[in-house]
């Protein structure tokens, strides 16, 4: 599913089809028509976009796309560790082995959150870094970096775009801890009730 009707969008929100056309034609929703039908669409990661940007929750039927992890590692040993203690704990999970690899699973697998090595041949981590900050369509996603580099490594990764870092090696709480505090939703979904873009009604 790479795209939403606007009727699908206004089911998820509990509002009239017409609102979801409103929002599309006012800018607060991005939509793109079909070619030859005139139909308005919405790409999935623009919706989730639009969720974020006014505090609406995830709808169950696309409540997987809060709880995916794509796991970028060169290690392969390791990122399959990861992998394991991420699955047991109920993520859906994806992995590569490097960071070229890494930039088109963002863009088909559509995670929440990444763990991300630095130290990777070739494209390494912080280009990985500056790719998704760059990506407008990236923008929703969160960054746990996982790497044995020093401390000013890790804080020069903060200062490129990471959420969060977690220095090798570690504890399997200590990954879960931070993908709960990286991820709130997934373990407190918020209430149904959610605000609505102002100016527009059902």
């Amino acid at each position: 599913m790479q795209s939403l009707t606007t009727g699908e969008i206004a089911e998820f929100c509990g509002v009239n089809q017409r609102t979801v056309i409103r929002w599309i034609d006012a800018g607060h929703l991005k939509g793109f028509k079909l070619p030859g039908r005139g139909n308005n669409r919405v790409r999935v990661v623009d919706y989730l976009d639009f969720l974020d940007r006014h505090g609406m929750p995830l709808p169950p039927a696309l409540r997987q796309f809060g709880n995916r992890v794509l796991v970028v590692d060169d290690d392969h040993a390791m990122a399959d560790s990861i992998a394991r203690i991420l699955r047991m704990a109920d993520y859906e999970v994806q992995v590569v082995y490097d960071g070229f690899r890494a930039g088109e699973a963002l863009h088909s697998f559509m995670p929440a959150a990444m763990t991300l090595d630095l130290r990777m041949p070739g494209l390494d981590g912080f280009g990985v870094l500056a790719h998704v900050r760059q990506a407008p369509s990236l923008k929703r996603l969160r960054v746990l970096v996982i790497s044995a580099l020093e401390e000013a490594e890790l804080a020069r990764a903060r200062t490129a775009g990471a959420d969060a870092c977690l220095a090798k090696p570690f504890e399997p709480h200590a990954l879960l801890e931070h993908l709960q505090r990286l991820l709130p939703e997934r373990q407190a979904p918020r209430a149904p009730a959610a605000p609505r873009p102002s100016g527009d009604t059902p």
